[in-house]
């Protein structure tokens, strides 16, 4: 029995050194994971979230998606520029029918394809097949392929925003959708109408597409890691620019309430979600950075112009004057909350580049004046009573509903900032929170007397989206009579003027001078009227570790913070292109040392793109870990040996 004893011991310690033959394979994948950056975002699970790209639900994470799936280039606010990405370089023809991109080459999809003309142009033809905006407005035509690299686009209606839907538009691949990209391009060329079964058929058929695969030209890759708590995406090592300098991105599943518990255990490097006052209050403790960048929109009180007084200006001017806004930003978002120098139906930062200075100075700030606004409510017929209330000629009191969305932290503390200090001045206000998925809603049909919605665009640098946002978007339109204002107006600045026709014009051409023109009788007429009051411009107020896992991050005065946080985030621009954020020691494997950090110039002129430098050599896959093989091998013979022996001794006995 003892000797039996003696040998199983032997054989137990046999398989420990068998064993420890494996234990670099832990140490190795645990070196991987660095370095590593982390970010958060909302996503659901598969089978709700799916890798159709095109589709609402699917896996692309937003902001980051164009580090999978790659645009032909980047957009930089600071400079109106485009960098060149996937395309090299873009032009018009002489007759401007055209819009000639051509194409990157030595670029691969992560399955290893060549990256060519074709992914374009099916990229595209699914936008037909969905009437995307590039389409349905009118942008272009047609796309033609002329060779494996060069894209043919037909211009349709001639506009700087066909530049940002082409260049900026996620290019996926041709092998994953080509069944409905060429079912497309023979819709278009044999004219089948959009209303015929046939094509609302397969329409109805893409929605319901779920590839089975998830691949970009991006500098990750999807690797399937994905839990309700994370999903990790991995470096791919044969980027064609290889410019990443992070092995793997971790990102935080969740909203406000999941992610600001990892924030403030400094487990997340950065993050988009709007933090409450007090949270933010919280992180600047706990020595987290806040990064204040412009958002380009914010909330903007509306008012249903089918009541009286709401449809006169002068009301709707007093009010302007009643309202302290920066006191209303303030208390809903600190410092990311800013009052706007002008109320011009654009940011700040937009005005002063499209506005001209006689323009600018033609502006009514309506700066915080009660007295004034008292007065405008006078010249209307409203009179203050002894109860500190204004009134109607009837001896009513003047009275309104305020609705905003409840979930929004920052427009619910707005509105009922709003409320307080409209109470105060004498307009009795009923704040009304309405649960967000129905509050728009509410304000599309009519069924509301005072409502914060949007101003500005978050996505597009265009005065035109900006425009659209007040006298289409939220007006009379297929969603409903919205604010009802008016599109035909007698104005003081300009005389009698078509909104509508002034709108189509801001965004006709290719000449920005004669746009000009149109972007400031628009502000002129938005300043005038007040269709609706941009209460302040949102900036983020965005958390930024430094020092945990990441370092680098550029002063608060770096131009590359111009970039819309939605629209062209500049975290993920600095870490595509290689942009000041690095590693910190600790965050790199224990076998590198961090490189010193580079800090590219920012792009000029899209016209003359500079070519980023190719590496030198691609990075090279991993070599297998024989160590785990002969570990593995050892082990089995053991067990099995074993096995042999404790069977044979039992029937010796």
């Amino acid at each position: 029995m003892q000797s039996k004893s003696r040998i199983l011991v032997s054989l137990l310690l046999a398989a420990l050194i068998g064993v420890s033959f494996l234990a670099p394979v832990a140490h190795t994948q645990t070196a991987e994971r660095k370095p590593l950056f982390v970010g958060a975002w909302p996503y659901q699970l598969p089978p709700q979230g799916h890798f159709n790209t095109f589709i609402t639900g699917a896996l692309t994470w937003y902001i980051y998606h164009i580090m999978i799936q790659e645009p032909m280039a980047l957009y930089f606010w600071a400079n109106d520029s485009y960098y060149p990405w996937l395309a090299t370089s873009w032009q018009l023809t002489p007759d401007q029918k055209y819009f000639v991109v051509h194409l990157r080459k030595g670029v691969t999809w992560h399955n290893g394809d060549k990256f060519t003309a074709k992914d374009v142009a099916c990229t595209f033809w699914i936008l037909y097949l969905l009437n995307g905006p590039v389409w349905s407005m009118g942008f272009i035509k047609n796309v033609e392929i002329v060779d494996d690299y060069t894209v043919k686009f037909e211009v349709g209606k001639p506009s700087p925003i066909m530049y940002r839907y082409i260049l900026r538009e996620p290019i996926r691949p041709y092998s994953t959708y080509h069944k409905y990209c060429d079912l497309a391009k023979q819709f278009h060329d044999q004219g089948v109408s959009r209303k015929s079964d046939q094509f609302k058929k397969a329409v109805a058929e893409f929605r319901n597409f779920r590839p089975k695969e998830y691949i970009g030209t991006g500098v990750l890759m999807w690797v399937g890691e994905i839990t309700e708590a994370e999903v990790w995406l991995k470096k791919y090592p044969n980027h064609w620019r290889n410019t990443l300098k992070f092995n793997w991105v971790k990102l935080i599943n969740g909203e406000t309430p999941q992610v600001t518990p990892h924030v403030l255990a400094k487990e997340v490097d950065y993050a988009t979600h709007g933090f409450p006052p007090a949270t933010e209050k919280q992180f600047i403790a706990e020595g987290i950075r806040i990064i204040r960048a412009p958002i380009y929109s914010g909330p903007c009180l509306y008012f249903n112009e089918k009541i009286w007084p709401l449809n006169d200006v002068r009301f709707r001017q007093a009010i302007a004057y009643a309202i302290n806004r920066t006191e209303n930003g303030y208390v809903s978002l600190l410092q990311s909350g800013k009052p706007l120098k002008y109320m011009s139906g654009m940011p700040d930062e937009l005005a002063e580049i499209w506005l001209t200075k006689d323009t600018l100075s033609k502006l009514n700030r309506y700066e915080y004046n009660p007295q004034k606004a008292a007065q405008l409510l006078e010249e209307i017929g409203l009179k203050k009573g002894s109860d500190g209330y204004w009134h109607y000629p009837n001896g009513s009191i003047v009275q309104f509903e305020l609705s905003f969305p409840a979930e929004y932290a920052d427009w619910s503390a707005a509105g009922e900032n709003l409320a307080e200090q409209l109470n105060k001045f004498g307009i009795k206000i009923t704040p009304r929170a309405i649960t967000f998925t129905q509050h728009p809603k509410e304000v599309w049909a009519g069924r509301f007397q005072l409502a914060i919605r949007h101003w500005g665009s978050s996505t597009n640098p265009h005065p035109y989206f900006h425009y659209r946002a007040v006298f289409i978007y939220w007006n009379t339109g297929p969603n409903g009579p919205g604010i009802s204002f008016p599109l035909v107006q007698n104005t003081k600045c300009c005389g009698k003027v078509n909104i509508t026709e002034l709108l189509v014009k801001s965004a006709e051409g290719f000449d920005t001078a004669k746009q000009k023109e149109y972007v400031n009788k628009l502000a002129l007429i938005y300043n005038e009227l007040l269709p609706g009051i941009q209460l302040w411009h949102r900036y983020g107020n965005n958390p930024a570790l430094d020092g945990v896992r990441v370092t680098g991050w550029p002063p608060d005065s770096d131009p590359i913070y111009k970039n819309s946080i939605y629209g062209d985030n500049f975290v993920v621009y600095m870490l595509m292109t290689g942009y000041a954020l690095r590693p910190t020691p600790q965050n790199m494997p224990t076998t590198q040392q961090p490189s010193k950090p580079s800090q590219p110039s920012q792009p000029s002129k899209p016209s003359t793109p500079s070519q980023p430098s190719q590496p030198s050599k691609p990075a090279q896959p991993a070599q297998p870990n024989y160590g785990l093989y002969i570990g593995a091998i050892i082990v089995i013979i053991i067990v099995a040996a074993a096995a042999w022996y404790l069977a044979k001794r039992g029937k010796q006995q």
